[in-house]
């Protein structure tokens, strides 16, 4: 063989090892995540369609209810006979019905309990014999960033149940739609469609969120969000007792602390960071116990970054609320905070968020709404069901002055806003 011969050949099998190995490394990566259709099946014994006739209340025209809508969810069957979904998928429901993936029989189901803040939900269905080849899925831990998912549910475009797969990109605080609530999500490169809420997210054959969101409004291609697991948890031990309790605030809010003057002004060494301290609330937790100007150093054992971050692990960082979303009602809170460059350490007992903290009420759900008429004029308390009366796009649309409202604080003097309709 010739020189140049030789030189040819041992390039082709030095191609041929490359892709070979390249090969191996493709197939077993993908085996770590990757569903096999069996277990795929089972999995799909376990996901129902919810289907939901709700009447809203019309908070222009408080005393009645707007015309009833029809509208579909998903759900998974987990541990106690229960069906987990979202709030929104349940919200202001009269009729609650679910559809077994293999059985066109339509089942008569009630919501047992229901937390809009995390818009999540459990659904019980009384029909004996039910879950009998419906089995419970677990629920296990977030998986890392890169992980390859799969999102079940029942989407529109069709009636029978689709899996979609996806990556998880990110985890990170988002505001939930439901609720406006800042919480932790989970961002999949998946489509997210009306329908799919409330179906399960599922790596390694467990249940690691709960889709809940388009991201961006919808407005953004195969991207959409979930509810991980750390929220599910917090919710199902709320719900172990029976009674709502929602997630804890501290009663005082902060700004980001990160120029090195505004961290010497307040007597932060340079290689301290924290978050400034601006408001406490009148008979919160941190009343009488934090100051404005106060600066909060860690929290939980998480140091604060002065972009108001902790880090989790390596591979999640989020904002320091987090530390206080995993916390029940009762339980306390440790901080360490700086007050004109003394360090000292606080607890404070986790405690339900007060109406008192906002002048404008969060939007409610399953209630009739209040309102008192006197000389012909209706006067309703302003919360943000009557703002979001003004359509979808109600940031700009609603009354500046009901927008204004939104953004202030309350105080012994401002104490709630009335409207006259």
């Amino acid at each position: 063989m010739t020189a140049a011969g030789l030189v040819a050949t041992r390039r082709w099998l030095l191609l041929s090892a490359v892709l070979v190995a390249s090969s191996l490394l493709i197939l077993t990566g993908g085996a770590a995540n990757a569903q096999t259709s069996d277990e795929i099946r089972e999995i799909e014994d376990s996901i129902v369609k919810i289907y939901t006739t709700t009447a809203d209340p019309d908070y222009f025209t408080p005393w009645r209810l707007m015309n009833p809508n029809q509208s579909s969810g998903s759900g998974a069957v987990i541990e106690g006979n229960r069906i987990l979904t979202n709030a929104h998928v349940v919200a202001n429901a009269s009729y609650v019905q679910v559809q077994k993936n293999s059985d066109p029989r339509r089942y008569l189901a009630r919501v047992e309990f229901v937390s809009h803040s995390s818009d999540l939900a459990l659904i019980q269905v009384e029909e004996p014999g039910f879950f009998d080849d419906a089995p419970p899925l677990e629920i296990g831990d977030l998986p890392d960033p890169n992980t390859e998912v799969l999102v079940f549910g029942y989407p529109i475009g069709g009636r029978t149940l689709s899996v979609t797969k996806g990556v998880l990109s990110r985890v990170e605080q988002q505001v939930y739609a439901h609720s406006g609530e800042f919480l932790l999500a989970g961002q999949i490169d998946a489509a997210i469609n009306p329908g799919n809420s409330g179906g399960p997210v599922i790596a390694d054959g467990e249940i690691v969120g709960v889709v809940m969101q388009s991201a961006g409004g919808g407005r953004t291609e195969a991207l959409g969000y979930f509810v991980p697991t750390d929220i599910v948890r917090h919710m199902l031990t709320d719900a172990s007792d029976g009674q709502f309790d929602g997630f804890p605030d501290l009663g005082f809010r902060t700004q980001d602390l990160e120029s090195p003057a505004a961290k010497a002004r307040y007597g932060l060494a340079e290689d301290e960071t924290g978050v400034l301290v601006i408001k406490v609330f009148e008979d919160s937790p941190a009343d009488g116990l934090l100051q404005a100007n106060d600066v909060l150093l860690s929290i939980d054992g998480y140091e604060v970054a002065g972009d108001s971050s902790i880090r989790l692990n390596r591979d999640l960082q989020t904002n320091y609320k987090h530390a206080i979303d995993v916390k029940q009602i009762g339980d306390t809170v440790p901080l360490r905070i700086a007050r004109q460059g003394v360090a000292m350490d606080v607890d404070l007992t986790a405690q339900r968020r007060q109406q008192s903290y906002s002048l404008v009420r969060s939007e409610e759900f399953d209630a009739i709404p209040d309102y008192y008429i006197y000389g012909g004029i209706v006067f309703v308390p302003l919360n943000m069901n009557l703002i979001k009366r003004w359509g979808s796009d109600w940031t700009r649309t609603a009354p500046v002055n009901l927008l204004h409202a939104r953004s202030q604080w309350s105080s012994p003097e401002k104490r709630e806003v009335i409207v006259a309709l």
